[in-house]
């Protein structure tokens, strides 16, 4: 098949006072920051399983243990840079990313923009190919009260002579 869709989930920890690192941007000011063995993006890892599920290559933990000193405080950017490498060493395109984030503070959206700047130019993909919207969890669980944030993600990827047309059987 030339066309597949991957799908990923990362969650990761608060802790106020800790720099916040979001979809490969620092946010500035934020009251916490996620807390992980590397920069915790949850958004890039996010990304970045979706993309090696599509693939059927496992997924970050996997390529970047956090079991590895390697990795210790890395910035996540790295890791999106070395999955489109390998998805490219396999013959795979990227087509788009959907993304969404659930915090509930700081607010995302005025942040979206710089973070598409940023994520698209990794996966050599447009801007306008990376779709991130957020969302707050109405006060409720782990990151209703702080505690954590999450980020889902959903990729598509292509190998090279797509589309093709696509035949149903009706």
């Amino acid at each position: 098949m030339n066309l597949r869709i991957g799908m990923g989930f990362d969650v990761h920890e608060l802790e106020k006072g800790k720099a916040f690192f979001l979809g490969g941007i620092e946010l500035k000011g934020a009251p916490h920051g996620a807390v992980g063995h590397s920069d915790a993006d949850v958004l890039i890892h996010a990304i970045c399983d979706a993309l090696l599920g599509a693939a059927n290559m496992r997924d970050i933990g996997y390529h970047f243990s956090n079991k590895d000193e390697r990795w210790r405080g890395a910035d996540s950017k790295i890791f999106l840079k070395e999955v489109v490498r390998m998805l490219s060493e396999k013959g795979w395109f990227i087509g788009n990313v959907d993304c969404t984030i659930c915090l509930e503070a700081p607010k995302v959206n005025p942040h979206i923009p710089d973070m598409q700047k940023v994520l698209a130019p990794l996966m050599k993909i447009e801007a306008d190919c990376v779709s991130i919207k957020a969302t707050t969890n109405e006060k409720l669980g782990y990151v209703g009260r702080e505690e954590g944030v999450c980020a889902y993600a959903v990729a598509l990827i292509y190998k090279a002579g797509f589309p093709v047309e696509l035949k149903f059987n009706s």
